[in-house]
């Protein structure tokens, strides 16, 4: 018998805020978390901005001796998912821990010690890597240490899809509790690609926006956008069945009743021009959740503020919706917290879910100039309050992965 699938903790580290409270705060207000970068000498890079996550002491939240050990990605992962565990308030030593999994991925990984540890060699500073080299730059290893730390024993994977890996991550997870193969799940997405090997390796792909104005830089659906922000952070959201968090009493604080995941099989970076793959994400998740496009309040999309995805994710969302398309609201909340990357998906679900308790939208921040072909609700500038329902998040990774989630209120 399938399971209805709840949220009952979440944890979230952004360039708008450390915590979950602080995140949604600003989010509403329209904070801009873009600034110019302070964690590489921005002499060697031609991209001066990016949205970093302020005043993040590793020593400190994950102990002198494991920050040594870990890479920031990792670090972000064990962060968020402590918060999340805590308010869940699940109790790990009356839980069966092997119904109990983590997924939880990154679209790069270990991206700063990759190139630390090849700086030594290329310049012949060493003839040897550090032993916890492997470890600390594999993907996996953002789930390995949180299931190490917490004891949980039940599957532990990692998707990497790029930049939809946060949301196929969530997804999963959603589908493992749905099927009976855990009661509980730790999902979701963690990057720290603010390096200067992924600074200037997005930049030469003219994927980043270039101009060294926060302001201006990230820009969703605006007529003048140019490329993406380098964000970095972490979202974690704790999973379970109805049946297992009604009985210890957890505070459900919403509800994932579909998911979408396919793929445009088209090019490596550029989604399809006709929106075909996005498009039936959406539908998918909709279909799952049993409702009709009509019944969706809100659209978190994928918006990541350059010409071809915001073009072809609203004709990917026209597609979905129809006529219905006129009438939702949507907003992109790259605008303030710039790309995750493997992570935004994740941050942008509890964006999603935090929407829905509270009823009010966030806005798309920085618009100004009209795209004619861009013609729909993109909530700018100002956030909005509105009974919402249901809310539905997009992500669209670089190899033409699509991955859509659709979140219910829990009344």
């Amino acid at each position: 018998m399938e399971k209805r699938v709840v949220i009952t903790g979440m944890g979230a580290l952004t360039p708008i805020g450390n915590d979950v409270n602080s995140f949604w705060d600003n989010a509403k207000s329209g904070k801009l978390g873009i600034d110019y970068i302070t964690l590489i000498d921005t002499e060697l890079v031609d991209v001066k901005i990016a949205a970093e996550v302020k005043d993040f002491d590793a020593d400190t939240l994950v102990g002198k001796k494991e920050a040594k050990r870990l890479d920031r990605f990792a670090q972000f992962a064990l962060v968020a998912s402590d918060e999340a565990i805590k308010d869940s308030g699940i109790d790990l030593e009356k839980e069966d821990l092997e119904r109990f999994g983590v997924m939880l991925g990154s679209g790069i990984g270990g991206f700063q010690t990759i190139e630390d540890e090849c700086s030594k060699l290329a310049t012949g500073k060493s003839k040897r890597v550090s032993p916890f080299f492997v470890p600390m730059a594999i993907i996996n290893l953002g789930a390995g240490n949180v299931a190490i730390k917490y004891g949980l024993k039940g599957p532990c994977t990692s998707a990497v899809t790029a930049c939809a890996t946060g949301t196929n991550n969530i997804g999963d997870a959603f589908r493992a509790i749905k099927h009976g193969y855990a009661d509980v799940m730790l999902a979701g997405g963690a990057e720290a690609p603010i390096t200067r090997l992924g600074v200037t390796g997005f930049n030469s792909m003219k994927a980043l926006n270039t101009d060294n104005n926060p302001t201006k830089a990230s820009i969703p659906f605006d007529k003048d956008r140019s490329g993406f922000v380098m964000g970095e952070g972490a979202g974690v959201v704790i999973l379970e069945s109805l049946e297992h968090a009604q009985a210890r009493g957890a505070n459900i604080l919403g509800e994932i009743v579909g998911y979408g995941s396919t793929c445009d099989a088209y090019h490596i970076t550029s989604p399809d021009p006709e929106g075909t793959g996005a498009a039936r994400a959406m539908k998918e998740a909709i279909q799952e959740a049993g409702i009709t496009p009509g019944e969706v309040s809100y659209i978190n999309a994928h918006g990541t503020s350059t010409p071809l995805n915001d073009k072809f994710e609203t004709l990917a969302i026209k597609k979905a919706f129809g006529e219905d398309a006129y009438k939702v609201p949507i907003s992109s909340t790259k605008s303030m917290t710039g790309h995750l990357l493997g992570a935004a998906g994740a941050i942008e679900a509890i964006i999603c879910a935090k929407a829905l308790q509270e009823g009010f939208i966030p806005p798309t921040i920085g618009y100004e100039t009209k795209d004619e072909e861009l013609d729909l609700d993109y909530v700018p500038n100002e956030g909005r309050k509105k009974e919402l329902e249901y809310a539905l998040t997009n992500s669209l990774g670089f190899g033409g992965h699509n991955a859509t989630l659709l979140l219910k209120k829990w009344k």
